[in-house]
């Protein structure tokens, strides 16, 4: 049976640029209705990324990377000159970096287009030529973004069986990223090579992105998913039944701690209470090795109503405090092994993750 949203093609256009607007897949809709937002200016982009109608650290890095080609055509369109533009360029840089401070691709893909930005200028291209260079950019980081998930697919796929039983956690699929995946894209790897691979998804409250995003992307694909309550994975684990877990990751410390949805950190607590491998799959663009450990990431804090309230309905009284962080750190003590687009790497550990700073 097929999600009536519907199938886009694959890899999913999460994040795309036409007609001089970002255009984003609109996650908020899903799984019900398959729909663009198209952001025409800066401000509607920093909404849209502080709403989730795009999430995921490599998509939002991707979106960044447009909304620095949007600020650059906006001020060509007002005539500002190149000073003005670069003033704009950085003001816009700031806002959309403040958006969400934990997933380590967003300030990443900033960094990249500002230095590009300013390295062209200094050496005199006029400002179209830099919004030309800076498009350009934009759209190499997406394609960069899918080869390192395919490249990490591959790599990640060799460690599962024939046939294997995956649990994951929130969405690190082609949603989350340019349009393949991260944790998501190691199953789709072991399929595509022809493993048969079972997939059970937490449903990950409270925003349900396992439930409404990583469930509609398996179904679209043919790929056998089952949906459970975040509480119960202990049993599942417990049970036998599941060979591995995978997730994604929105930062990766310098010495292998991770900081990812919340609810992470127990269900490594839980596989390896039981002895199930714990892996992790994130390209080289999340790893921050400017923070040495996961006492250095800063957890992103959300409204309190989104753990108060759930599909438009109110679910705990009036007024109750609520405690809300969009993500939790996992020691990399716990986690088997990080999965990267340079091969898998175990133990996660500062010697075993300095490859991927060159």
């Amino acid at each position: 049976m097929r999600n009536a949203a519907g199938t886009p093609p694959f890899p999913f256009p999460t994040v795309d640029w036409r007609d001089g607007a970002v255009v984003l897949i609109d996650q908020t809709r899903l799984p019900g209705a398959l729909t663009e937002l198209r952001c025409r200016d800066v401000e509607t982009l920093c909404d849209a990324v502080k709403r989730l109608v795009v999430r995921g650290a490599p998509a939002i890095g991707i979106a960044a990377a447009w909304g620095a080609v949007l600020s650059w055509q906006r001020s060509l369109d007002a005539g500002v000159g190149l000073d003005g533009a670069l003033s704009n360029l950085a003001r816009d840089r700031e806002r959309l970096a403040a958006t969400r401070p934990t997933a380590v691709n967003l300030c990443w893909a900033l960094d990249r287009q500002w230095t590009l930005a300013r390295a062209s200028a200094d050496g005199g291209a006029d400002p179209e030529a830099i919004g030309a260079a800076l498009a350009r950019e934009a759209r190499a980081i997406r394609e960069e973004d899918v080869t390192l998930c395919r490249r990490m697919g591959a790599a990640g796929a060799a460690l599962l069986p024939d046939e294997a039983t995956v649990l994951t956690h929130c969405n690190a699929g082609g949603l989350a990223t340019g349009g393949y995946g991260t944790a998501l894209g190691v199953v789709y790897a072991a399929v595509e090579s022809g493993k048969r691979i079972r997939v059970f998804a937490d449903e990950t409250r409270p925003l349900l992105q396992g439930a409404r995003l990583t469930v509609w992307e398996l179904e679209a694909r043919g790929i056998p998913v089952t949906l459970l309550c975040d509480g119960a994975a202990g049993g599942l684990l417990r049970s036998g039944r599941v060979d591995a877990v995978i997730v994604g990751a929105d930062r990766v410390a310098r010495n292998g701690d991770v900081a990812n949805k919340v609810g992470t950190y127990p269900l490594a607590v839980l596989a390896h209470a039981h002895g199930v491998p714990f892996y992790v799959a994130a390209p080289y663009s999340t790893y921050d090795p400017e923070t040495p450990d996961g006492e250095g990431i800063v957890v992103e804090m959300r409204d309190g109503a989104e753990i108060t309230a759930c599909g438009g309905g109110a679910v705990a009284p009036d007024g109750i405090p609520a405690w809300n962080p969009a993500f939790d750190v996992t020691p990399a003590t716990l986690v088997t092994a990080l999965i990267t687009e340079r091969g898998v790497l175990r133990p996660p550990s500062e010697a075993t993750l300095a490859v991927l700073r060159t």
